[in-house]
């Protein structure tokens, strides 16, 4: 009986000894909390992926407009970037954004084609002159003739965003005349527009995913490959390949496409906010894209780790001669009213001189 007793009174004072130390009065109390965390449940997350490093024009574009709508909208929507194709590379980021694994993507115009060929018209040799002609073809009848066509996949297309102009490498060679690119391999998007231009060129072409070129050209499983200037810096090409001419022979730009049907579900005036904050990022890309470029060359020239050759106004025009059959090529695949325009606008600019 006293065994019981006493087992009586030991949970009792054990009782009384938890609820003055273990539960004390303050636990009433309202806790704090952090402000980071307050509505997360109600947070609106946009994943957004890419492909590319975090200091190249894209790269920086996507960290920017993530910070305008942290600063605008930081209760209410994160904006989470996931660079270097860490969720999805360039083969299958169409494909998770139409299902809805993520919500926002920005493919060079290349990575468009195998679902939509028109926008190969964008990977045609020498089609634009200048920037000023590229910008002309994205905001007028060209882009949005280019955009409509994405609806059709539950896919809506918002901006455009710059990289710049591409330029050629080589670990085999100088690319001065089109006759030097016969029995390479070059790298290229998966796009039938760039095949065809690398074979004009008596070169094989082979399609990989961006994340992978590095280690393409370092084993050598392609001799050269074609790019901009800050992809060329930024994914350290520069180091590992000899080569590079100065061609300005294709234009790199990406589309700003969201799921549409995350995008329409959206609440007004969040979608307002959003579009307002890609409208601004999209002037600061275009701005940041040519000083990037031209800042990056700058340090490739300083490291002495390439040769590089300034295409002529005479080399240019054999360049431009031996490409010219490429147009009548793909006017099925591109559709020949589009690539009339095409035409059209490449006649109303002059090609800047080197």
């Amino acid at each position: 009986m006293r065994s019981f007793v006493s087992i009586g009174l030991f949970v009792l004072v054990g009782l009384i000894t938890a609820i003055l130390i273990g539960f004390p009065p303050s636990m009433a109390k309202p806790l704090p909390y952090d402000a980071e965390q307050a509505g997360l449940k109600d947070r609106i997350v946009i994943k957004f992926s890419h492909v590319v490093a975090e200091n190249t024009p894209k790269g920086l574009a996507a960290e920017h407009f993530a910070k305008l709508v942290r600063e605008r909208l930081s209760d209410r929507v994160e904006v989470q970037v996931y660079p270097n194709g860490i969720l999805y590379s360039d083969k299958y980021e169409l494909d998770a954004l139409s299902r809805g694994e993520v919500h926002m993507i920005a493919p060079s115009f290349s990575n468009l084609t195998n679902a939509f060929p028109s926008w190969g018209a964008f990977d045609l040799p020498f089609a634009f002159p200048n920037q000023q002609a590229v910008d002309e073809a994205l905001y007028g009848n060209i882009g949005k003739q280019l955009l409509a066509e994405l609806a059709n996949a539950n896919m809506k297309g918002i901006s455009f965003w710059n990289n710049g102009f591409k330029q050629v490498t080589s670990a085999q060679r100088p690319l001065i005349h089109p006759a030097d690119f016969a029995g390479q391999t070059f790298r290229i998007l998966p796009s039938k527009v760039l095949e065809q231009q690398f074979h004009a060129l008596g070169a094989q072409a082979v399609m990989m995913p961006f994340t992978e070129v590095y280690r393409s050209v370092v084993r050598g499983d392609v001799d050269g490959q074609e790019n901009t200037i800050s992809n060329i810096y930024s994914k350290r090409l520069y180091q590992v390949q000899q080569h590079m001419t100065l061609s300005n022979h294709g234009y790199l730009g990406y589309a700003i496409i969201v799921n549409r049907t995350f995008w329409e579900e959206l609440p007004a005036d969040v979608r307002g906010v959003l579009e307002q904050a890609l409208a601004e990022t999209t002037q600061w890309n275009r701005e940041l894209a040519q000083r990037l470029n031209d800042e990056q060359l700058h340090e490739i020239v300083k490291s002495g780790t390439m040769d590089i050759h300034q295409l002529s106004a005479t080399e240019r025009d054999e360049w431009i001669a031996a490409l010219a059959p490429i147009y009548k090529q793909v006017e099925e695949e591109v559709g020949a009213s589009l690539l009339q325009q095409i035409k059209t606008l490449r006649q109303q600019y002059n090609f800047d001189s080197p």
